[in-house]
């Protein structure tokens, strides 16, 4: 099980490789193949299947989910590839409910530090802006940045705490 600091470092060492925070590129650039799907119940799964790794994202989401779903869903093949395979792949209806799952938890920090850069983050909350605000900024989601903000504090930055839901992404019909 990586620690948090392991997964923001995982997650650094991929953005300084290959250049990039967009969810796409990386995604083409880790051989994960990405296609829409018109999913009623679901947001996104990740698959292994022959050892060729899919992201099926469900195409009805706006941009700014979309580009989380595929970054949560590219955490867990960076982080949990070997039990996708063990299970077949993670069909997930209640997608990234982190309240007693590790793995979704673990995926989500994963997408929050790619997603959200420190130095943006840190300049933003220096500049009193809110989650609210920062989630505007950064095209993001405010749980995104409130998992990010846990993280950062973490790490010794002496930021407010922001509430989160576990489940901030879960799809909803």
């Amino acid at each position: 099980m990586p620690t948090t600091a392991a997964i923001v470092r995982t997650a650094d060492a991929m953005i300084r490789k290959y250049d990039t925070r967009d969810p796409f590129r990386l995604a083409e650039q880790l051989g994960v193949e990405v296609y829409p799907c018109d999913f009623s119940g679901q947001r996104g799964v990740y698959k292994v299947i022959l050892r060729n790794r899919f992201v099926f994202l469900n195409q009805n989401l706006d941009e700014i989910s979309g580009r989380i779903v595929l970054l949560h869903e590219l955490g867990h093949d960076t982080l949990h590839r070997a039990e996708a395979v063990k299970v077949g792949g993670f069909r997930e209806f209640n997608l990234f409910n982190m309240k007693n799952n590790r793995l979704e938890y673990e995926a989500n920090v994963f997408a929050a530090q790619i997603a959200l850069e420190d130095e943006t983050f840190l300049r933003l909350c220096e500049n009193g802006y809110d989650a609210q605000q920062i989630a505007a900024a950064m095209e993001s989601d405010i749980n995104l940045v409130a998992l990010k903000a846990d993280v950062l504090i973490a790490q010794g930055y002496r930021l407010r705490r922001q509430e989160h839901r576990s489940d901030f992404l879960r799809y909803d019909f």
